[in-house]
Order: C-alpha cells, then structure tokens, then sequence
C-alpha cells in the first residue's frame, strides 16, 4: 500500500468559483500547495486578476459572471480553450440575503437561489465533457460543491433563500452524484460552520464571541477548510461519492442546543 502521495494533486487540474476570497480562497490556495494548478473565478476581473497573481504562476484567473446560464456556458467556453480536461470542480460561489419576513423581497430570494443552487448545476452541465475527459474509473474527475451547516439545521437570521438553497443543494449533491458517478466523475459537498469570510463576518470580526457557541471553542481557518477539500479531491477521497462532509467544529452533531450564523 502506497500512502506518501495519497493527498497529491500534482498534475491535477481545479476550477474553483468565488475563489478570489473567503472560502474559497482557502480551497484554492490549499489545492496549489499540493501541486494543482488552479483557475479561479469570480464576478470581478480586476479583483480575480490580482488574487491569481497573489496565488503564483499555477494559478490563472477566469473572471465570469456565473449567476446565468449564460455565464455558466461562458466560463465553461473559457476553461476548454485554455485546458482540454477539468480534474477538480469546486462550486464555492455564493450569496447570502437576510431580511425579516414580512419585507423579505423577490430579488433576496433570486439572487440566492440563482447563485447558490441554478449555477451549481449548469455549471457542471457545462463543464461535463471536460470533467469526462479528466475521469477514469482508476481516477474519478471530482465536483465538490460548498453547502453550508444552514442546510443541515437553522440559524437564528431569517436568511431564507440562503436556508433553502443550501438544503436543496446537499440533496441535489446526492441527485448528481447518482447520475456522474457512471461518467467516472465523483459529487460530493462540503457543509462549512464558522470560517471568517465577507459572507460570515461575525465569524470574521468577532471570532472570539463567536467560538462560545461551538463546542471546538474556535472558528474555522484556512488549513480546516483546505484540509477538507483536499481529501475529497485526491486519491484520499475517490471512493467517497454524494456525501456531504460536515466541517465546523461539532456545531451541528456535537452542540448541546446551541446555535449560530454560519
């Protein structure tokens, strides 16, 4: 049994979308440290732009707008002129709407359910030749989509199209798993607690309040999230297909009636 390079991406090629900040930065910067090269996405250029540059020569940046099917073919056009296979897809981009209920708007629910949940699939309707072209049965290609512990149990902020995006997500995680697993490409999600991000900014600015809620007695960092990622879209992971990897610290399964923003 060979193990020393069971967590290698070398060789691997990875999208990751909202990669320029956040989580998904995290996800991006963890995959280049095992020797990936990483495309990152997000809805402005200049930001994109200077996050690739920041990241080093194995990370390029493919700015688009993925909140459309449009944008999705877009990016999809894009990659497949640069690379002629997809190893890694993470769908990391995201939105988040918190208004109470009785003035909660149309757009609060387009907005999020369009990006958290639409993208996600037609982003991976998209790129499945390039992901096909990557997969094998020896070693699969990999989708892993960001779901969040929202979608496992409530928050006490009435985000409901975050909410129901995010639950939907998980199972539509499990939907897609089913059909690709037979093209060699392996869906799976990871559920994030509380890491400091633009989205979580109480996890962010007020981390030391925030880690009394959750029984690891700390918020999330990048090695957490990159960790989790990386497993799933290595070797290490390749017989793990349509689960959700819950990473927060116990939040969820080891809390006793606590609760918080995720």
């Amino acid at each position: 049994m060979e193990t020393s390079k069971l967590f290698s991406l070398e060789g691997r090629v990875a999208m990751v979308t909202g990669g320029s900040r956040g989580i998904g930065r995290m996800i991006a910067e963890g995959f280049i440290a095992q020797g990936a090269t990483v495309y990152i996405s997000s809805r402005k250029a200049d930001v994109c732009d200077a996050v690739a540059s920041e990241l080093g020569p194995r990370c390029f940046s493919l700015p688009q707008d993925i909140s459309t099917v449009a944008g999705c073919k877009a990016l999809a056009t894009a990659f497949a002129d640069a690379e002629p296979r997809l190893d890694i897809l993470v769908n990391n981009a995201g939105a988040a709407w918190a208004v109470p209920f009785e003035d909660f708007p149309e757009q609060g629910w387009d907005k999020v359910m369009d990006l958290n949940l639409k993208s996600p699939f037609f982003l991976v309707q998209a790129l499945h030749a390039s992901l096909m072209s990557a997969g094998s049965a020896e070693r699969p290609a990999k989708v892993i989509n960001i779901t969040s512990i929202d979608g496992q149990r409530l928050n006490p902020w009435e985000t409901y199209s975050y909410h129901a995006s995010k639950s939907a997500l998980i199972y539509l995680t499990k939907r897609l798993a089913a059909r690709l697993v037979s093209d060699h490409i392996n869906v799976t999600s990871i559920a994030p607690g509380a890491f400091p991000s633009e989205m979580n900014r109480a996890a962010r600015d007020h981390a030391v309040e925030v880690a009394k809620s959750i029984p690891s007695g700390r918020v999330g960092d990048a090695e957490d999230m990159a960790g989790a990622a990386i497993f799933l879209a290595s070797r290490a992971g390749d017989y793990v297909v349509g689960e959700t990897i819950t990473v927060d610290g116990g939040l969820v399964h080891a809390a006793l009636g606590s609760s918080i923003d995720a």
